[in-house]
């Protein structure tokens, strides 16, 4: 049993990809890496409060702050919301630190329910 409940934990990025239906901009050899849960914000100060080593970020926001907090959190990668796509530097520098970066059309609470009701849990312990 304890087993079963361990594997319960992780979530492949190819099934946050699919239950998103996110574009992969950037990472898509990494699609089937596991992902130890999920955080969000858009303020970079919860990500390094919240988000822990292994975890995927979804945020609306697109900008070189952004990347670099996911970075120093230990971000394995991020998920932008609302249709935003990064630029040009963005894309570039998260190719260079090897974070895959999707996009979605849901918005932040969706995203989140959507990846919850999938099975992926918050990083707060609660199930």
């Amino acid at each position: 049993m304890m087993l079963n409940l361990f594997w319960c934990l992780f979530m492949k990025l190819s099934e946050i990809k699919n239950a998103l239906r996110a574009e992969v901009i950037c990472g898509h050899d990494q699609m089937e890496v596991n992902v130890s849960g999920g955080g969000a914000a858009d303020l970079m100060d919860d990500v390094l409060a919240a988000v822990a080593k292994g975890s995927v970020l979804l945020t609306g926001l697109t900008s070189d702050q952004a990347l670099s907090t996911a970075r120093i959190a230990g971000v394995l990668a991020i998920v932008i919301v609302r249709g935003k796509r990064p630029d040009a530097n963005f894309i570039k520098a998260a190719i260079s630190y090897g974070i895959p970066v999707l996009t979605t059309r849901y918005s932040l609470f969706v995203a989140c329910g959507k990846l919850y009701m999938e099975g992926l849990r918050g990083l707060d312990g609660s199930w």
